[in-house]
């Protein structure tokens, strides 16, 4: 299902370096996808604050060697100019002391990227909420949730001067359904509504907030994991088939500079979009000439599970249960959850957690006095 390209060069809304003048702020650009929609700012001319807790001899995450001044140095060196902020995003001094820094340097800003995690070690996947250890649970808060709204809270203002701008919160998936630990859907949900929420109250202005998520993204945390490197990634594919239609970060962030240099960027306020939605939508490739496709992936292969007759394995169950609980909210998806959930043990689950369909939203919205 990999789609080729006939050249990796980069996309035609980034030749002439169209962001040159305006600053950004990505917070939480020490690796990932962050240094990666970083590194495509810079290349589209942007000066880029680089913010995180990492830098300065300290790291951000024990066992990880990056650093946002690596970060920044990648910036320069892609055509842009990168600098370094440490900014641990959950002080809400050490955000306005770092906004104080870009109004007495720059003047202005005009992109906020909010990238801020630092969860992956954190995450208890095999625990159900009433096995959570409540401090690992509210460190999580903190540094995903609440260093976003304290970042935007402090940004806006300098945006709002010049009554321009973007502001895009970064999550992980964009089904409105179960992402399978609680802490962490409760997270990357609570990502989505903030670039929604602020949308609402941005609608009177002239800035654009969205919500963006990677696909599966081929993060130096994640190279590390199937123990490859950037340039033998598909080794990996043996190990897990799925990462044929992974994407490296630069792939999100040419997303996002898409979106910067979009004039009519207004019109993607409020939404939640894919680096493949992205990708669609203004006719780039990733690094690589390819165009990867991890989400219709997820979905044929659950389709193609649920539709076999055979017991499911363990591995299979997982694929299935966790498709279902992403979708079976979505009226518009009834059809393939219901078929998700014909092979799930989920008879008596609840009402609330059948699959929803047209009929019923329309019953719903009828009993709220909606037409």
């Amino acid at each position: 299902m990999v789609r080729e390209a006939a050249s990796s060069a980069q996309p035609k809304f980034l030749e002439g370096k169209p962001l040159k003048g305006q600053v950004a702020l990505v917070a939480g650009a020490t690796r990932g996808a962050g240094r990666g929609i970083a590194r495509v700012l810079g290349q589209a001319g942007a000066t880029v604050y680089c913010s995180g807790r990492s830098g300065g001899g300290i790291a951000a995450t024990p066992g990880r060697p990056e650093t946002i001044e690596e970060t920044a140095d990648l910036v320069t060196a892609d055509g842009g100019k990168g600098i370094a902020a440490r900014t641990d995003h959950t002080d809400e001094a050490q955000v306005e002391a770092l906004v104080a820094r870009i109004r007495d340097e720059q003047g202005q800003l005009d992109i906020v990227v909010n990238d801020i995690w630092g969860g992956d070690s954190l995450t208890e996947w095999s625990k159900k909420f009433w096995e959570i250890d409540i401090g690992v649970a509210r460190t999580l808060l903190e540094r995903a949730v609440l260093s976003h709204l304290i970042t935007s809270r402090h940004t806006v203002p300098l945006m709002i001067e010049r009554n321009q701008g973007l502001v895009v919160e970064i999550t992980d998936g964009h089904e409105d359904g179960y992402r399978y630990q609680i802490i962490y859907d409760l997270v990357k949900a609570s990502n989505i509504r903030l670039g929604y929420a602020m949308a609402w109250d941005l609608a009177k202005t002239g800035i654009t907030a969205l919500t963006v998520t990677p696909g599966f993204l081929r993060s130096e945390a994640v190279l590390d994991h199937f123990g490859v490197r950037e340039a033998n990634w598909r080794d990996a594919i043996a190990k897990d088939p799925f990462f044929a239609e992974s994407e490296t970060p630069m792939y999100v962030g040419r997303g996002i500079a898409a979106l910067a240099v979009d004039p009519n960027k207004r019109a993607k306020a409020g939404l939640t979009l894919t680096a493949g939605d992205l990708a669609e939508l203004y006719g780039f490739t990733d690094v690589d000439g390819r165009t990867p496709q991890f989400f219709p992936l997820y979905k044929e292969r659950t389709a193609e599970l649920a539709a076999g007759e055979e017991p499911l394995d363990e591995t299979e169950q997982f694929l299935v249960s966790a498709r279902y609980c992403q979708i079976h909210r979505n009226a518009a998806q009834y059809e393939e959850a219901g078929k998700l959930f014909a092979r799930l043990d989920l008879a008596n689950a609840g009402a609330g957690l059948e699959p929803v369909p047209p009929t019923a939203l329309n019953k719903r919205d009828k009993n709220r006095g909606g037409g």
